[in-house]
């Protein structure tokens, strides 16, 4: 691989061309927050498949790591996102977009995937739930049977 140039950085950092780095992997992450409140809904990963995809159908796709495979948000559960505007990073590794959320976005049934709080107490790190209803019931959606 070549080593990158100060011209280079220049042409990524402040350039209008879209040339996403993909990791070791071919991914790159996207957080993808509510188009309306602002908050975060999830973090996933785009190959360069998802990429297009999403930019093309104006529908988010994501690249899952543990099943290794392409997979266009809501195909299951119903609860699509539609993308209102995407932004790359300084250093086009990292992609932002902000949807129109139909449903939950999270495959716990929940709104957002964020819906724990963290804090400090004795003995180290606790976790306790925030805005945590669900919404749906994943073993109902996401049955393999029917």
């Amino acid at each position: 691989m070549p080593v990158s140039t100060s011209a280079d950085n220049n042409d990524i950092e402040e350039g209008l061309a879209f040339q996403p780095k993909f990791d070791a992997s071919g991914l790159v992450t996207c957080v993808t927050t509510d188009a309306a409140t602002c908050e975060v809904l999830m973090v996933a990963h785009m190959n360069d498949e998802a990429l297009r995809k999403t930019i093309a159908s104006g529908e988010a796709w994501y690249f899952s790591r543990s099943r290794r495979s392409l997979w266009r948000k809501g195909e299951t559960s119903g609860h699509v996102q539609r993308v209102v505007e995407m932004r790359m990073d300084c250093d086009q590794d990292a992609v932002w977009i902000r949807v129109d959320q139909s449903g939950a976005a999270c495959h716990t049934g929940r709104r957002s995937c964020f819906y724990r709080a963290v804090t400090a107490g004795e003995g180290g790190a606790r976790l306790s739930f925030v805005n945590a209803d669900r919404l749906f019931d994943p073993a109902k959606v996401y049955d393999k049977r029917s």
